[in-house]
């Protein structure tokens, strides 16, 4: 059994010139061989050298074939997208023409002209959407709001994140797959001993810029009290960002002490999950990011905004924190909450189960598809 994957995924050349892609994708792929026989991924290859958070593919039974690396936030990137298209959708009309499945990931740039070429001329072709975003945000940019809308109005199965009354009967609750079973293991083991003794470290992983919150997050730290910032160690920042360096130099004059980590692998981001105890993502649009269960896995209490699906995994007070504003305040108010707890009510809070966790590995994840999505 053949799948062709389309999608926006980075992909670069490492220093030995092998194909590297971003490791979150390339993991949940790589663990797709349990149930396909070989996999096609169409995707974007950058000319520029593989940063730390990428990762090459197991077996040859993948086959990458590049396309041009199109997008970004300029009226010339956006242009470029649909200058690519003759290119792109004859890569996919080759590769979709040997395939039993395939799997589009969506929301993304390529997604206003493949989509609308799926539906046209592909209509036998058996295959499935994931949509990776806030399948419920009011107000998202208008490509994505097209590819949300088209994607209501099909029959093909679409998975997405979180459970809502009015979603149509083809589109599908999923977990976001990020673990595996010798993970969730290694979880429970490290749960078990974790203490909560202060000074405490605190992480933030993601893309360094103001929508993700990373600017409340470090305001939110300067307003602490003196007795307050010293309860926390260390501050993790893991992400990369064109203005990264400004963050950095803010970050100097801190009461508390923030590391900038850039991008780093798969493994040195668990570590770090490890060693803290909550990640902190005050984000204003999400879908459920995997980074939120990764963490939570290895007792790192997630401090999130409650949108989109995330409000329907994370219970405040329960199994985590909720932000309930998005503000300074909001974030100062959380973080007190937290550095206030004792070493049982973390107990309490971090003690996730080991079949919750099960929820989130890629077995279950293949599981799932065979049942739902793939089932004849």
């Amino acid at each position: 059994m053949t799948l062709t994957i389309i999608s926006h995924t980075e992909h670069y050349k490492d220093a030995d010139g092998n194909i590297v892609g971003l490791g979150s994708t390339v993991t949940e792929i790589n663990q797709l061989l349990e149930i396909f026989d070989e996999i096609v991924h169409i995707a974007m290859l950058h000319d520029e050298l593989a940063p730390a958070n990428t990762l090459a593919y197991v077996s040859d039974r993948i086959i990458f074939v590049p396309t041009p690396a199109v997008g970004g936030p300029r009226l010339k990137d956006k242009l470029n997208v649909i200058f690519g298209a003759p290119r792109v959708l004859g890569l996919i009309s080759k590769y979709l023409d040997h395939s039993d499945y395939f799997q589009f990931r969506a929301p993304t740039g390529i997604g206003v002209y493949v989509l609308p070429y799926l539906f046209l001329f592909k209509q036998k072709k058996q295959g499935w959407f994931k949509y990776a975003g806030n399948w419920k945000q009011e107000r998202p940019p208008l490509g994505y709001r097209f590819q949300r809308w088209l994607l209501q109005h099909q029959s093909r199965k679409v998975t997405i994140n979180g459970v809502w009354d009015d979603q149509p009967e083809h589109c599908l609750s999923f977990e976001n797959p990020c673990l595996t079973k010798n993970e969730v293991e290694e979880g429970q083991q490290l749960i078990a001993v974790k203490t909560f003794e202060f000074p405490i470290e605190l992480c933030f992983v993601g893309r360094i810029e103001p929508e993700k919150g990373v600017d409340l997050f470090m305001e939110s730290l300067s307003r602490l009290s003196k007795n307050q910032s010293k309860k926390i160690g260390k501050v993790h920042f893991v992400g990369t960002s064109e203005h990264l360096e400004e963050y950095v130099v803010k970050a100097g004059d801190q009461p508390v002490n923030m590391n900038f980590h850039g991008r780093l692998s798969r493994t040195e981001v668990h570590e770090i999950y490890k060693r803290c105890h909550a990640i902190v993502l005050p984000s204003a649009s999400e879908g459920f990011p995997k980074v939120i269960t990764e963490a939570m896995n290895y007792g790192c209490l997630p401090m999130v905004s409650n949108v989109s699906s995330i409000g329907q995994m994370i219970q405040d007070g329960v199994n985590g924190y909720l932000i309930e504003y998005l503000t300074v305040e909001g974030v100062q108010d959380t973080l007190i909450r937290l550095l206030s707890q004792s070493q049982a009510q973390y107990e309490a809070l971090a003690s996730v189960s080991k079949a919750a966790m099960e929820q989130f590995t890629y077995s279950h994840y293949n599981e799932h598809l065979l049942n739902t999505v793939l089932m004849k």
